[in-house]
């Protein structure tokens, strides 16, 4: 199962590492586009944008997770590209004994706070019943959603960015097949949409059981392995926790940016709900790139070869810009086309078009930095990742959207402008920290 990214073509070892990515990026957004578009065929304004706060908790909660495992991903990476097949096993022992505990104590909180969170993301009140069903059933499903990426991050760290696409696949045919059956069949609504989720979750874990016990993964994994080690512990926490609260705080500035329209009524929030779900879309090419460059890099850093390294960062960045420059200019064109996917009301679409139109360009900008943050995270800078977020967030994204909101009440264009103007900062702070660390040879 391991593949060999130290050697060949670096532009096709990103392609072919990449695709399996975004197909995954993309199913996986699809769970979400896909409650959001047969709830909106089937109920109101109410359920959607319950559907809509709840999925982008869920996400935030997600990408944490994601983040997290991203240690697992890079250091399992290094010790195939160095031939370490013992210190291979040792980390995904590790890997699993993290996240089982980390899976049971997240449940229990996320479960214990389920109403303040809804009172926190400022859901309109037609929504709160809906929003707070929503989460507690996807909430109880905490732990299937880490077993997924963990397992994920561990194929992907051998160099298999196909398996998880093919799991994630299955799980999502199963939840659009089940949102029919709950949404559309039996009227659960918002309910329906978190059942749907959560079992074909269940479903996604199970298949990548069975593939592991049938896979040759070339890796032995013993009791011992399970036994946690204070370095292989603060190896993967050490890359994973910055990539995660960094991946925290870019949601946590979706949900202020949110509760922030929220404030503003019902179509400003089903309108900003419905774009987040199309930004997603958007930004699997930037979001498998990151992944792809730092399981790449990461090889090659494991194998003594920084300059390949290099190299997959810069074809990263220019298949990054290439495609967000195309979608940005396409959108200006097809937004009403694009929003009205999802929701039949005039107004919401109008309201939609127009945080689109300028939002879509953040798709480009954030290329970079995304390529840039899967390089750092490679070896073992994910700090710098953190910090530029942190900075983008703090004084651009959130005050950008907060003064746009205020100065411009009937229209969300200049709200749309905050995050590609954040994103610029992000990739200001990563290019003066990729030439100084190179001048001081630390990449």
């Amino acid at each position: 199962m391991e593949r060999d990214l130290t050697t060949g073509s670096i532009g096709r070892n990103i392609l072919k590492f990449s695709l399996p990515y975004f197909w995954s990026y993309f199913l996986q957004t699809l769970y979400g586009m896909a409650d959001l578009f047969i709830i909106g065929q089937f109920n109101g304004v109410a359920s959607t944008t319950a559907v809509s706060i709840g999925s982008q908790v869920m996400h935030m909660i997600t990408v944490m997770i994601v983040g997290i495992a991203m240690g697992t991903t890079v250091m399992i990476g290094k010790s195939v590209g160095a031939k370490q097949k013992k210190e291979t096993s040792k980390i995904i022992g590790n890997t699993v004994s993290l996240f089982v505990c980390l899976s049971v104590v997240l449940t229990v909180v996320l479960l214990f706070f389920v109403h303040p969170i809804v009172r926190i993301m400022s859901t309109p009140q037609q929504a709160v019943e809906g929003t707070t069903v929503y989460l507690t059933i996807c909430f109880a499903g905490i732990p299937l959603i880490t077993a997924y990426n963990i397992i994920s991050s561990i194929f992907r760290g051998l160099g298999d960015s196909k398996s998880p696409m093919y799991f994630i696949a299955v799980a999502c045919g199963v939840n659009i097949v089940l949102d029919y059956v709950f949404i559309g069949g039996l009227h659960f609504g918002a309910s329906g949409a978190a059942l749907g989720t959560t079992l074909a979750q269940t479903i996604s874990v199970i298949v990548a059981l069975i593939a592991i016990r049938k896979k040759d993964t070339g890796i032995s994994l013993k009791r011992s392995d399970l036994k946690p080690e204070g370095k292989t512990l603060k190896n993967i926490l050490g890359i994973g926790i910055p990539i995660s609260l960094q991946d925290g705080f870019i949601q946590i500035s979706f949900i202020v940016i949110t509760i922030i329209v929220n404030q503003r009524g019902l179509n400003d929030a089903a309108a900003v709900g419905i774009v987040e779900k199309i930004i997603s879309f958007v930004f699997l090419v930037p979001s498998s790139m990151l992944s792809a460059v730092s399981a790449i890099a990461a090889q090659n850093i494991g194998a003594g070869k920084d300059e390949r390294a290099t190299k997959t960062l810069k074809y990263a960045i220019m298949i990054s810009m290439s495609f967000g420059l195309c979608v940005a200019v396409l959108m200006q064109f097809i937004s009403n086309l694009v929003v009205g996917i999802f929701t039949v009301d005039t107004m919401v679409i109008h309201m939609g078009s127009q945080y689109i139109r300028s939002y879509i360009w953040d798709c480009m900008i954030a290329g970079i930095h995304f390529s840039f943050s899967g390089y750092f995270c490679a070896y073992g800078k994910s700090g710098i990742s953190f910090l530029h977020n942190v900075l983008s967030i703090v004084l651009i994204r959130i005050p950008g959207a907060y003064f746009a909101s205020k100065w411009f009440i009937d229209t969300l264009y200049p709200m749309g402008c905050a995050a590609p103007a954040g994103s610029l900062l992000s990739v200001i702070v990563c290019g003066i920290a990729f030439i100084y660390l190179k001048r001081r040879r630390r990449l």
